[in-house]
């Protein structure tokens, strides 16, 4: 991954809020919802997203701040005990000052460790058979000597209204064809990602596996329309609900409530019920839809003639 900072726009001091702030414009910007036949954009979202990801982790945005690790994760090449690379070549130092690179201090290990009877590309830092190695790329020991992390992988996760507002666990299955079940987090923003480590791709080294990214947005819904954390819903009523008032259910994603009803109730605007939105949050508003009964009615067309003739009014201007 490229520097995480460059990726969001923000610089090195910039804080929590203002990286968040970002990441929400640009994931907004590139979310694949928005662009479902844009390639680039799609790798964009991937790539903002792992960067927010990566500076969101206080340990991880420490030690990249201090140079201990790449954007990747993987820990930076520091030297050796006991050397500081003066003693080398005529005491010339680091990359930086003196062009002796990682790469030269591993050729000039192999050259010195026993007199050049390594076969080619033998690890000089190898243990014996069974026993502990030295990585200098990765600053480990392992009992291999490989620890090369496996690639991450991503996947996009539509959840329903309901499933993010209880924060349920839901089935997800990985492009490697094995399905796990994630808890959501309560509560849930759109294009936030869960990351579920050893998911991933596994090491071809026999390190330890990649991670998978979900990248989860909410699946559009056939009653409810968000808007935010707030919800809207529309529920039918009959002519005379309207005129008389009534009692009727409304649909929450919490179940149904009783709503009352005023007679001569304003269906031009909205009910407001407080709370009843996502996560508690946000509020539920009602839309009321008057529904007149089905092929037609003689004596309401009566009525109504009557009532346009004798006591007219207007909703227009």
């Amino acid at each position: 991954m490229r520097d995480p900072y460059t990726v969001l726009g923000v610089p090195r001091d910039a804080s929590d809020k203002d990286i968040k702030s970002a990441y929400r414009k640009l994931a907004k910007a590139l979310h694949p919802d928005q662009n479902p036949d844009n390639k680039s954009a799609h790798a964009k979202f991937a790539e903002v997203t792992a960067a927010y990801d990566f500076l969101s982790d206080k340990t991880k945005r420490g030690q990249y701040d201090r140079g201990e690790i790449d954007a990747d994760g993987n820990p930076k090449f520091a030297g050796f005990g006991g050397f500081d690379g003066a003693g080398m070549r005529g005491g010339r130092g680091s990359a930086g000052a003196g062009g002796f690179s990682a790469e030269d201090i591993l050729k000039e290990f192999m050259s010195g460790f026993g007199g050049g009877r390594r076969s080619a590309g033998a690890n000089p830092f190898a243990g014996t058979a069974g026993g502990a190695s030295w990585d200098p790329f990765t600053a480990s020991t392992s009992s291999t000597g490989r620890s090369a992390k496996g690639e991450d992988v991503t996947v996009n996760l539509a959840v329903t209204l309901e499933d993010a507002h209880q924060g349920a666990s839901v089935p997800v299955t990985l492009p490697t064809g094995k399905t796990v079940s994630v808890k959501l987090p309560h509560p849930l923003e759109e294009g936030q990602q869960i990351r579920l480590r050893g998911q991933g791709k596994p090491s071809p080294l026999g390190g330890q596996a990649g991670d998978a990214l979900v990248t989860v947005k909410f699946a559009r819904h056939k009653q409810f329309r968000r808007e935010g954390n707030d919800l809207r819903v529309d529920v039918p009523i009959t002519l005379y609900e309207a005129v008389l008032g009534a009692k009727v259910r409304v649909p929450t994603l919490s179940g149904t409530v009783e709503l009352n009803l005023p007679p001569g109730v304003d269906t031009a605007k909205a009910l407001r019920l407080k709370g009843k939105g996502l996560f508690g949050k946000g509020d539920l508003y009602v839309n009321l839809r008057v529904v007149l009964p089905e092929g037609g009615d003689p004596d309401l067309e009566s009525l109504m003639r009557f009532w346009r003739d004798q006591k007219p009014y207007k909703v227009r201007d």
